[in-house]
């Protein structure tokens, strides 16, 4: 398989810098797979779940929290709010998000409120859902 170069920027940090052979990332229109030489495309990315092929032929699973990503040019850009890696992810501090973002939307206070609480709540669930299904045997 042939290389690309992919990119990943949050608001901190550059998140990884480097070579790839496959992303496949949740888009709003649905997953997507990107191969060396894909068809240039910009998609925006809700909270979910990105698997980077590894020079092993193994995927590295990393959890993202909105962003958009930007494909061209035998280059991948992926920026994001927020994204770390599988085995990166605090279990129990996603399990409180979780918790968190629940009872806000339970306590039904402005419809602001419960925007805010229902982007915590699929940014948490993402989180947990990536780091169970990346040790699942």
């Amino acid at each position: 398989m042939n290389n690309f170069h992919l990119t990943i920027i949050t608001p901190e940090k550059t998140f990884f810098d480097g070579e790839t052979t496959e992303v496949i990332v949740r888009t709003t229109e649905g997953d997507i797979g990107i191969l060396a030489n894909h068809i240039s495309l910009v998609a925006a990315l809700p909270s979910g779940p990105m698997k980077m092929r590894k020079e092993d032929g193994t995927f590295r699973v990393a959890a993202i929290s909105i962003g958009l990503i930007k494909v061209g040019g035998n280059r991948v850009n992926i920026f994001a709010d927020a994204i770390e890696w599988a085995e990166d992810i605090d279990v129990d501090w996603a399990k409180r998000s979780e918790q968190e973002a629940r009872d806000r939307i339970a306590a039904q206070e402005s419809e602001k409120e419960i925007t805010f609480a229902e982007l915590k709540l699929k940014r948490a669930l993402n989180r947990l859902s990536v780091h169970e299904s990346s040790y699942k045997k």
